[in-house]
């Protein structure tokens, strides 16, 4: 993710409306159509106003305790379609539960908690969120 890790800054992905087109053009340079947004972390930056402005074109979001979920409002958040499984580990203490408390408001949304598992619930117990991820993906058309 640009500006993230080892990769550089890019002025193109400062603003929420950069971060949309942004992934908008990689699902379109991936050739990918309706395809399922799995989002952990500071990804959330990226994912959030993606759902919101853009959910329509996706089958499914799943945020993995993102941050940046307090950047919107609960109504912003009722008018989202996409179906979502909202997923984190039961020791995650801060990022987990903050975002649940803002993705609540997600109509047709399921949480999953990942018990024993931190903020990486993925890392730390992969077959528990495997399990979660595979059911969510199952139940979708």
């Amino acid at each position: 993710v640009p500006g993230y890790g080892d990769s550089p800054p890019a002025e193109t992905v400062v603003t929420k409306q950069g971060r949309v087109a942004f992934l908008d053009h990689v699902l379109q340079e991936l050739g990918m159509q309706r395809p399922v947004l799995v989002s952990p972390s500071m990804s959330g930056r990226f994912a959030l106003p993606f759902l919101l402005a853009r959910g329509n074109q996706l089958s499914g979001f799943v945020p993995i305790a993102p941050v940046g979920t307090k950047d919107y409002t609960a109504e912003q958040y009722r008018q989202v379609q996409t179906p979502t499984l909202i997923l984190y580990g039961d020791r995650d203490a801060s990022l987990g539960p903050q975002a649940l408390q803002s993705l609540r408001h997600l109509p047709g949304h399921r949480v999953a908690i990942v018990p024993g598992a931190g903020h990486a619930c993925y890392l730390d117990k992969p077959e528990d969120f495997h399990r979660a991820l595979l059911g969510f993906l199952h139940q979708l058309k």
